[in-house]
């Protein structure tokens, strides 16, 4: 089998879409993306595929260690979420062609189904109690809300005080028996994450998303030994490389890779590895498309770390068959490879988009991160 040709497809509303096709008329499906920077992602791809096409797409690994070593400068969103897509996609291939899920070619379910989060909040204490409760409803055992953007360095009580009044109304809607997690984005500077995380100790979140920007482990474990709440981080990290010193420092207890930006499938399959070593569980990130989540599912299945799936798109108007949540859990995927199929007729009328990054500013109109 060889491969003959890599498509890459802008697929609304912020996505793109991959897929590498063979001679033996077997298509595989990546998702190959940095959200804001999609055109060069798929420049990147298309220059990967110089030297992909005519190779036998079921050598993942040597192909991995071929694209991120030879071009000398390594990681970086850019270059590792194209070679992130384009894993998944090789994967894909391997599966259909053997006729199994990917997760049975890398250990086997370690589980019969894979528990997701949903998401929540709103404007007022009300709004986001509102949201919780309907999430809730829909079956929902873990929801996942977010501070208030964007934060100054440091900031006023009533600032401290609206954010966990909002988080307690979602807490005091939803009860003691679903988790509810709490997204601080990076947006907040480690001494306003320590004094936000104190205050919402009483309502048990079920961890804390990036308190601070991942690119100071040390300050990180700061953060991580003044709270009870489980830190987690991971969806700006690259390469089994940048989760060393995170899990050598126990800065997080729950990591995050993104598999569209950490390296793909296998990959994080080794993160989650160097994470059982230091008891750490593993949340993948996925704010992105079906063929994302269908990517995470695989890796969540054969992992034995794993706590919750991340997931804003089931596939609906994607997939021909869309993912289907039932009481909290997507069931085990049975199909051959990621388990998908692209509805072609429905995402071509989705294609194209212009997506960037909307910009934060702080109140003196400093630029604040987003």
């Amino acid at each position: 089998m060889k491969i003959t040709r890599l498509e890459t497809m802008l697929v609304q509303p912020r996505w793109c879409f991959l897929k590498i096709h063979t001679d033996a008329g077997i298509v595989g499906y990546g998702e190959p993306i940095v959200e804001g920077h999609h055109d060069a992602v798929a420049q990147e791809v298309q220059q990967i595929g110089e030297y992909l096409v005519g190779q036998d797409p079921r050598r993942i690994e040597h192909h991995w260690q071929a694209i991120y070593r030879h071009g000398f400068y390594r990681g970086g969103p850019v270059l590792t979420s194209a070679l992130s897509g384009v894993e998944i996609a090789l994967w894909d291939i391997l599966g259909k062609s053997l006729g199994v899920p990917i997760y049975q070619l890398l250990g086997g379910a370690c589980r019969d189904r894979i528990r997701v989060y949903g998401h929540c909040g709103g404007g007022t204490p009300e709004e986001a109690a509102r949201s919780a409760k309907a999430a809730a409803d829909r079956g929902f055992t873990a929801l996942k809300t977010g501070a208030p953007g964007p934060a100054e360095i440091l900031e006023t009580p009533g600032w401290i005080e609206s954010a966990v009044a909002t988080f307690a109304a979602m807490r005091e809607a939803v009860g003691p028996n679903v988790d509810i997690a709490y997204d601080c984005h990076g947006r907040l500077s480690p001494a306003l994450s320590i004094r936000l995380a104190r205050a919402l100790e009483p309502y048990h979140p079920l961890f804390l998303e990036e308190p601070c920007l991942p690119e100071n482990p040390d300050v990180m474990v700061t953060v991580a030994r003044s709270t009870s709440i489980p830190i987690a981080t991971g969806e700006r990290l690259f390469t089994k490389w940048g989760f060393r010193e995170v899990l050598e420092k126990q800065a997080a207890a729950v990591l995050q890779p993104d598999l569209c930006h950490a390296g793909g499938i296998l990959e994080c399959k080794k993160i989650a590895a160097m994470a059982e070593v230091y008891y750490a569980a593993m949340a993948p990130h996925n704010p992105l498309g079906p063929i994302a989540l269908a990517a995470c599912l695989q890796l969540d299945a054969c992992i034995p770390n794993f706590l919750c799936q991340e997931q804003v798109c089931l596939g609906e108007g994607y997939l021909r068959q869309p993912f289907v949540v039932r009481d909290g859990y997507i069931d085990l995927p049975t199909g051959p490879g990621l388990g998908i199929e692209l509805d072609d007729e429905a995402v071509a009328g989705k294609l194209g988009h212009a997506y960037r990054n909307p910009p934060l500013f702080h109140r003196d109109g400093s630029v604040a991160d987003w």
